[in-house]
């Protein structure tokens, strides 16, 4: 098995400061996320989803509504030749003090305990925010940056307690990242800022 994690706002879909995509009229991809998936699941990675998204326990919409959202997202998706092998959701709030809610790592824990054990140190974690950088960085993954949501600039890094492997645009980017890591043609820790500005 070849998983790659990703996040789902900012990576796949639009990221919306101070709110939460709410309803499958509110859910737009990222213009290169089509593409970077294509690129993913032609390669024959897994693609696993894994999101925060505690706008259900604050009320905000319903598990419902983010059901519906994650239906017409994948039967989209398969009509573009990706399939997705799961999406993890944590609808938790901070509060909570769940054990799922990122950057703690029980979704990849609960990943693990259906799927079983991946060689980790060779697997990638994608996402916009310094909780998923974290998250995959204590998973023992890879992590890449992307600046399509939440985080625009690689400076931002700079005080984070986990920094990422590779800094890049988008999730088209970091396709090419993993795929040629896979290839063995990248094993260089340091790609940050490459083509940024």
């Amino acid at each position: 098995m070849k998983p790659v994690f990703l996040d789902r706002d900012g990576v796949i879909s639009i990221f919306t400061p101070n709110d939460y995509l709410k309803t499958w009229s509110e859910f737009q991809f990222l213009p290169d996320a089509i593409s970077g998936l294509q690129k993913l699941s032609g390669a024959g990675f897994n693609i696993v989803i894994v999101s925060n998204q505690a706008g259900v326990s604050k009320g905000i919409f319903s598990e419902h509504d983010l059901n519906d959202i994650t239906e017409k997202m994948l039967a989209k998706l398969k009509k573009h030749s990706i399939n997705i092998l799961k999406v993890y959701y944590c609808i938790h709030k901070t509060e909570d003090n769940c054990n799922c809610r990122k950057p703690k790592t029980g979704m990849i824990e609960k990943f693990i305990s259906e799927y079983g054990d991946f060689e980790r140190s060779e697997s990638f974690f994608v996402g916009d925010s310094d909780i998923d950088i974290e998250l995959g960085s204590k998973a023992g993954m890879k992590t890449i940056l992307v600046l399509s949501g939440k985080t625009k600039s690689a400076e931002e890094t700079e005080s984070w307690n986990y920094r990422p492997d590779f800094i890049v645009k988008n999730l088209k980017e970091a396709a090419d990242i993993i795929i040629n890591h896979s290839k063995g043609e990248n094993h260089g820790k340091e790609n940050q800022g490459s083509g940024l500005e």
